[in-house]
């Protein structure tokens, strides 16, 4: 059974107590957005159960994001715009959910950001209709390396400059009274390939729960350009780099792996299956030493009242 499919029943979503007056949340979402079918053995050849109802997502994410924005009282938003497929699908939905004049897009490039990279951002805010405005991070960047760390990695590096990048981003969103919105995917946050304060920063991400093969299903639905969806994933903190490279599985190969892995397979058990072992343990690898990337701080409970463990309002859950 496809992700999101039309006609589930038994939804886990409906009005939140902690919506403003008169406002509620978003539709009920069916439970088979994590209620795979794997009524047939897993294949590494097989990768329908990743396969998505485009509309009913986008009709899902739209709500989210008006309901989510709402209810924090913003009626703007603001997004880094990289170029890539993650943001350009991120930016899309937010035009559709809230009109293009209520978003603007950021280009935050540094100096070794690729030329591609600009031009692709510039296409896709042309695209939409929305206003961008460009404000280069490498002064910012370079005067506390140069100064302090001369003799800093590539990889430590461009940690640095995708946080500066939120560090830009959330003050132009509090000049412009308006709600950053955050691009990564499922994969990136399960395989821990994000910079930690950095990417995961922003309050709402509407992509969080789509793996990379998904987001590229719906963007093309939407109709992000091609030329963003087809070329290479990359970070573009490294000259040169991209995701794959990194991470040493493509995102078509990790995603089916994840996807089973979370379904409660074994690694064993996709080994018998016809999966790559050593893709296998990548992902695994990935997945188990990454945990602590997707929470907050770790508190020691010392009272019935911890923040993030005890004390959680409704839309903490």
């Amino acid at each position: 059974m496809s992700l999101l499919q039309e006609g589930s029943s038994d939804g886990r979503g409906g009005s939140r107590e902690s919506d403003p007056p008169g406002r509620t949340g978003p539709p009920d979402i069916p439970d088979t957005i994590h209620s795979p079918d794997v009524s047939s053995p897993p294949s590494p050849a097989d990768a329908s159960p990743l396969a998505i109802d485009t509309g009913l997502v986008e009709r899902w994410l739209l709500e989210f994001l008006r309901s989510e924005i709402g209810r924090r009282r913003f009626q703007r938003v603001v997004v880094g715009l990289s170029g890539g497929v993650d943001s350009s699908l991120t930016a899309t939905l937010c035009a559709r959910a809230l009109g293009a004049e209520a978003v603007k897009g950021f280009l935050l490039p540094y100096r070794t950001s690729s030329r591609e990279s600009r031009e692709h951002a510039l296409l896709l805010a042309e695209h939409l209709g929305i206003e961008t405005r460009e404000i280069e991070i490498t002064a910012a960047v370079d005067g506390y390396v140069e100064r302090f760390e001369a003799s800093m990695s590539d990889h430590r590096r461009g940690n640095v400059a995708a946080r500066q990048r939120m560090i830009v981003l959330f003050d132009q969103a509090a000049k412009h009274d308006a709600l950053p919105v955050g691009t990564g995917n499922k994969s990136e946050r399960l395989l821990g390939y994000f910079t930690w304060h950095a990417d995961d920063t922003p309050p709402i991400n509407p992509l969080g729960d789509l793996f990379k093969v998904q987001v590229w299903e719906l963007a093309r639905e939407v109709g992000v350009p091609e030329s963003i969806v087809e070329k290479p994933a990359s970070a573009d903190l490294i000259q040169g780099q991209t995701d794959e490279q990194d991470l040493g599985v493509s995102y078509p190969e990790a995603d089916l792996i994840l996807h089973y892995l979370l379904s409660g397979y074994t690694p064993e058990q996709l080994t018998e299956f016809g999966f790559d072992p050593e893709k296998i343990e990548v992902v695994r690898g990935r997945l188990e030493g990454t945990h602590w990337k997707r929470h907050l701080p770790t508190v020691p409970m010392l009272s019935s009242t911890t923040i993030g463990e005890w004390y959680l309002r409704p839309v903490d859950y």
